[in-house]
């Protein structure tokens, strides 16, 4: 489903070196860091968004960054859904206005059973600008959600979210992932959230580390 090979990149300084990952379809996997360890940067290269330094990403066999423009935006509207930690939506819409984009856009349709799973079916016809920081960030997932992606692509999704509300959404987008076979890498700070995936990654000393040990 997703294999990156070799990644390295820097900003003012190294992030990360010669890093390797490979996702199975229906895989769920969470990757922590220290602050400024590169686990946004990393995400970012994984989801089409930035070009390394150095390294390949593989999606269902496509090396994305030797595709042409047309065609990586293919992949991003058709093939993966991305989960900013800023919500991004249109704040001049209703809650539901934001998710009929997406449908319209992905030809897909609504789920309302979702947005009952995420609390917010009694705020949908809401101004976007008029509900929390939580309310948008799920607001958001199921935007995502609607698209009906293969991989998902979160950068701490939970971090507008008390516990409980963390644990829900998480949750929600794991039975998303079993009910369509879809992969989910997510970025946090919270163990607690990221204990709850099948595998636990650390950017550490500019190197990738599974947690059980193997690297």
């Amino acid at each position: 489903m997703l294999k990156a090979v070799n990644l390295t990149h820097s900003f003012d300084y190294l992030l990360f070196e010669d890093v390797n990952i490979q996702i199975k379809k229906g895989e769920k996997v969470a990757i922590v860091g220290s602050s400024g360890s590169g686990k946004s940067t990393f995400l970012h290269i994984l989801s089409t968004f930035l070009s390394p330094q150095k390294g390949e990403v593989y999606i269902n066999g496509k090396n994305i960054y030797s595709l042409k423009e047309k065609d990586l935006i293919q992949i991003r509207k058709k093939e993966i859904g991305i989960i900013f930690q800023f919500h991004y939506l249109f704040n001049t819409f209703t809650a539901l206005e934001n998710l009929e984009a997406a449908a319209l856009i992905s030809g897909e349709d609504i789920d309302f059973e979702l947005l009952e799973r995420l609390n917010i079916k009694d705020v949908i016809h809401q101004n976007i600008q008029t509900l929390s920081g939580g309310q948008q960030q799920r607001v958001s997932i199921a935007r995502v959600l609607t698209k009906k992606p293969k991989i998902i692509f979160a950068d701490e999704p939970t971090g507008n979210l008390d516990k409980k509300n963390a644990y829900e959404v998480i949750d929600v987008l794991k039975e998303y992932c079993d009910n369509h076979n879809a992969s989910l890498i997510t970025v946090t700070h919270d163990m607690d959230v990221a204990d709850k995936f099948d595998k636990v990654y650390e950017l550490k000393e500019k190197k990738l580390v599974l947690l059980d040990g193997d690297s």
